[in-house]
């Protein structure tokens, strides 16, 4: 097997990323700097091309819970902790930039922070995600837990967290775990509910959004608000 210190200096990850930058890696490049060594009969950028081939690309593999991952030859306890934290510091670079003035007009940011937090859940979880009149996040708050086929919701819930958090606007979101992010009739029926409620305390219901193992769904993007 060949070293990655044998190879020429410009196909070396950190040479490659100290020369032209870290946005020219692929991903098995990062995943190999994290590493920082392969295992027997690989070196460590074949290594992370087999991890990310496992778990289907990168977001895949920071999703998986730790029992997963430690079932991967080669990743031990400290890899898998090295893993987890680099998913927590994108959860909460996330959270960060929601934060901000202008964190909600931008849909894509949403969507991404809530398939990092929901994806990888092997249960149902309802989430609500309260705004101030600016549409900047309040806080986050996973409501309840279900069985893998449903999770129980009730109007009266997210009003109690609406008045002691003096929200202005909510974003809902649950997973799918079966990895189907097409809204279901019991997801509609909810939503409508959920919807009819706030009004009555004149709280906006900006979007609900399914997140399966494709592309989340949006309520709002479908016309089902």
């Amino acid at each position: 097997m060949t070293s990655v210190k044998d190879w020429p200096a410009a196909e070396r990850p950190r040479e490659k990323m100290a020369e032209l930058g870290v946005a020219t890696l692929t991903d098995a490049e990062l995943l190999a700097i994290l590493l920082g060594t392969g295992i027997r009969g690989k070196d460590v950028v074949a290594y992370s091309r087999d991890l990310l081939g496992a778990f289907d690309g990168l977001g895949g593999m920071l999703a998986a819970s730790a029992d997963v991952l430690l079932e991967q030859p080669g990743l031990g306890p400290a890899r898998v902790m090295q893993l987890q934290v680099v998913m927590e510091i994108s959860r909460r670079y996330l959270a960060c930039q929601l934060r901000r003035d202008d964190g909600f007009t931008q849909p894509a940011m949403v969507r991404d922070y809530l398939t990092a937090q929901l994806r990888h859940q092997q249960r149902e979880i309802f989430v609500v995600l309260l705004l101030d009149s600016q549409h900047r996040l309040l806080k986050y708050v996973e409501l309840f837990q279900g069985t893998i086929n449903a999770a129980p919701v009730y109007p009266r819930e997210i009003i109690k967290l609406v008045m002691q958090h003096n929200a202005a606007a909510v974003i809902l979101a649950h997973n799918h775990p079966s990895g189907v992010a097409e809204p279901s009739q019991a997801d509609q029926r909810v939503t409508e509910r959920l919807k009819r409620a706030l009004s009555m305390i004149d709280v906006a219901l900006l979007d609900h959004f399914v997140i399966g193992a494709g592309t989340p769904v949006s309520f709002a993007e479908r016309g089902l608000l």
